[in-house]
């Protein structure tokens, strides 16, 4: 499968290559200490019995015309439920329905609007060159995530090896064409909600009980109900430690006084991308937490190959506050 190489537009390489250089030649003295595991970002299901889900009980959302049961729901190899499929072009049958057992509906995971979920990537805006790069470093093993228990990187790995060229053109096609929209808020705090693993992601623990927040981000759906529907609509919180937007904002904006380089070289004005370099506002803090600890750590490398001098000398502390501040823009 031929794909794009991700680089900026010809006339910034120059600049782009210098910085790069210059950061490549910053002191070795600058190694930090190994941080904890940030496993609120790479978050596990621990398995549990549970009983089979309702399948005579047709739920509903505001504003939708379709009905789905749980059991439909739940019933990924079927596809996902389309709650709303007048905002969104008809979905190729790679994204509607896969074909199983091998290739998973992209849109049960990614959702059909590309809005995605903490869990994994948003896609909607993407190009479609990146999409076809993306694919590939998963088949060839580029990315391989950080924690190896996580479903949702290894079952993308296993899709991705499944695929063929030709759903994944189409795939990347549907979701190239798709428009981002804004469903997360950031709240700096010294407390967060106390949370618990469910679905690959976080929520908020029954009671409403609070916790430190440390060096880490609680990103949780703001209705649980909401986001186990799969409801595109799921608005998101992210509680962030007091500071991180001024911090992030110094990172990416400006480098960090030469702590790493500012985001804007490679990924364009305004950070909406440029060219095949994705667009890096309003995403998930918690996806956006767990790329860069896999590029800094060697677990996501291939095209993303550019990203590891500049990754180098991020504290975990400098990448949640690059995540909170990225999150806090639009998409």
């Amino acid at each position: 499968m031929r794909t794009p190489r991700e680089r900026p537009a010809p006339r910034r390489s120059f600049r782009v290559a210098r910085s790069l250089g210059a950061l490549f030649a910053a002191s070795a003295a600058l190694s930090l200490a190994a941080p904890d595991f940030p496993s609120w970002a790479f978050p596990v299901v621990v398995e549990t019995s549970s009983p089979a889900p309702d399948d005579t009980t047709p739920l509903r959302l505001p504003g939708s015309p379709v009905a789905y049961t749980r059991a439909r729901i739940d019933a990924y190899e079927k596809g996902p439920p389309d709650w709303f499929p007048a905002e969104h072009p008809p979905m190729p049958a790679v994204v509607a329905k896969g074909r199983m057992p091998e290739v998973w509906a992209c849109a049960y995971c990614h959702l059909p609007d590309g809005a995605g979920r903490p869990e994994n990537a948003g896609l909607a805006g993407l190009t479609k060159g990146y999409i076809i790069q993306q694919i590939a470093n998963f088949r060839s093993g580029a990315r391989t995530g950080s924690e190896p228990r996580r479903a949702p990187q290894s079952r993308m790995t296993s899709i991705a090896r499944s695929a063929t060229d030709e759903e994944v053109a189409e795939a990347a096609a549907y979701y190239s064409s798709l428009r981002p929209a804004a469903h997360l808020t950031v709240v700096e705090t010294p407390a967060a909600p106390a949370s618990y693993v469910t679905g690959w992601m976080l929520a908020r623990a029954p009671g409403g009980a609070t916790e430190p927040i440390g060096s880490r981000i609680v990103e949780v759906p703001e209705n649980l109900e909401s986001a186990e529907l799969r409801d595109p609509h799921t608005r998101y919180v992210a509680y962030a430690p007091v500071g991180s937007l001024k911090r992030g904002a110094e990172l990416v904006l400006s480098g960090g006084a030469g702590r790493t380089l500012q985001c804007a070289t490679c990924h364009g004005p305004g950070l909406r991308g440029l060219g095949d370099i994705p667009p890096i506002t309003g995403r998930s803090p918690s996806y956006v937490m767990r790329q860069l600890y896999d590029i800094r750590g060697g677990k996501r490398a291939g095209s993303a190959v550019l990203m590891t001098v500049v990754v180098a000398h991020l504290s975990d502390e400098d990448m949640v506050a690059i995540a909170a501040y990225l999150a806090s823009l639009p998409p």
